[in-house]
């Protein structure tokens, strides 16, 4: 008998890590598309002849369309299987990427950055809910922490191959060179990777019920995670848009010299920083399931003093203080995710993931690098980025408010968290 349930136990397991290892590495394709931009905006705006909040507004149709679309992907990943609905999104937005080249006047790359927003919407919503269908709650902050190392890593190359091959080859090619992997990715998963059931993770079978939808509006814990991340997410997006073009005008560097410092940055202390969050939470979350909310409190706080010598300090230590506050702002991209995920029930997830998306979005980076730029447009590039050191504080104070409602993490922590 203990024969016969275990090729289904290793079946289990085995697609299990499949579907983290393909969504990994579409996560981090995901980022080198979005952080393209940030590596060739300077050429883009000498193109266009534009102002620093006509760059900052491309940002902000990428995410009005990221936020709009969220609800609608996040109604249909609980209802209808989510696999073919990511292979569609990863080839959609592989598709936009390619035909960047055709772009010639500004309004026509707004539409096109429009477009990305609506592929990579879907992903960032199906994509964990499927993988809290896979692994239980207590494993969650770890396999989540796993999913988001892609996103410092992706970013890095981003920067890398936007600056690099927009310096050498323009920067249209830049956005062809990115399109390439997303729809090679696509194309594995619609092979080799298994839909779960709603639930299993669980051992319960998921049922959307009337009016639970509306509970996540009451649910404290999801609030306190939502709210938190998307002022972390103000900073993080301000910081990220603007300070390749920081270093090349505060700085002095290249463009190309510029993106590999900010790649270089971003991949080492963003994955270092993603890593220690996750292994810090995991541990102490053994003691106390506050931990998801604690450890993005003390990341959001703690990076406040690095980032302010960056943007107002002595210009030999920019970088180190760069990477610094970097490393401390990803320490809590691993934990909050979890706690997401961890404070609604299974039938709600996609549903949820949406409502993280768009309010972390149309609170936090659709709306930063436009503000930076309008500052900056009116004083300097040094205050606009300042505007980031008041959000991190915020951050800091609703997770530190959120962990008073943290759930149990415990197969009956849907129940909890609905309660």
């Amino acid at each position: 008998m203990a024969s016969a349930t275990k090729p289904t136990r290793v079946a289990s397991v085995a697609g299990a890590t499949t579907a983290l290892v393909l969504l990994t590495a579409l996560n981090f394709v995901n980022y080198i598309d979005r952080y393209i931009l940030p590596g060739v905006q300077e050429q883009i705006k000498g193109e266009f002849h534009l102002t620093d909040e006509h760059i900052g507004t491309l940002t902000f149709w990428f995410m009005l369309a990221y936020m709009f679309t969220s609800p609608i992907t996040g109604w249909l990943g609980d209802r209808f299987p989510r696999k073919p609905m990511i292979v569609i999104a990863a080839l959609f937005w592989s598709g936009i990427n390619f035909f960047t080249a055709s772009v010639h006047s500004y309004d026509s790359l707004n539409l096109r950055h429009a477009a990305l927003g609506i592929g990579e919407a879907s992903f960032g919503i199906f994509a964990p809910a499927l993988l809290s269908d896979f692994y239980p709650p207590e494993q969650r902050n770890r396999v989540l922490t796993i999913f988001n190392v892609a996103i410092p890593v992706g970013a890095a190359l981003g920067y890398l191959v936007g600056g690099f091959v927009g310096e050498h080859h323009g920067w249209r090619m830049a956005f062809i060179v990115s399109a390439i992997p997303g729809a090679i990715i696509g194309l594995l998963i619609l092979f080799f990777m298994k839909e779960p059931a709603r639930g299993a993770s669980q051992h319960e079978k998921a049922k959307l019920k009337k009016g639970t939808v509306l509970e996540l509006a009451k649910n404290k814990a999801y609030l306190a995670s939502i709210l938190g991340y998307a002022a972390v997410t103000f900073s993080l997006g301000g910081i990220s848009w603007w300070m390749p073009s920081f270093l090349q005008r505060i700085e002095g560097y290249t463009q190309s010299k510029a993106a590999f410092l900010m790649g270089a940055i971003t991949v080492v202390t963003g994955l270092l920083g993603t890593i220690t969050g996750g292994v810090v939470a995991q541990r102490w979350s053994r003691k106390t399931p506050k931990a998801l909310y604690l450890v993005p409190a003390l990341s959001a706080a703690l990076a406040v003093p690095p980032a302010l010598i960056c943007f107002f300090g002595p210009h030999n230590l920019t970088v180190p203080a760069l990477a610094l506050a970097i490393f401390l702002i990803f320490l809590g991209t691993g934990p909050v995710n979890a706690a997401t995920m961890n404070a609604v029930r299974p039938e709600v997830r996609a549903t949820a993931m949406a409502g993280q998306l768009f309010m972390i979005h149309a609170l936090g980076d659709a709306i930063s690098p436009r503000i930076i730029g309008a500052v900056s447009d009116r004083s300097t590039l040094n205050l606009g980025l300042g505007s980031t050191l008041i959000t991190m504080v915020l951050a800091a104070v609703i997770f530190l408010i959120g962990s008073r409602y943290a759930p149990p993490l415990t197969d009956d922590v849907a129940e909890a968290a609905a309660a």
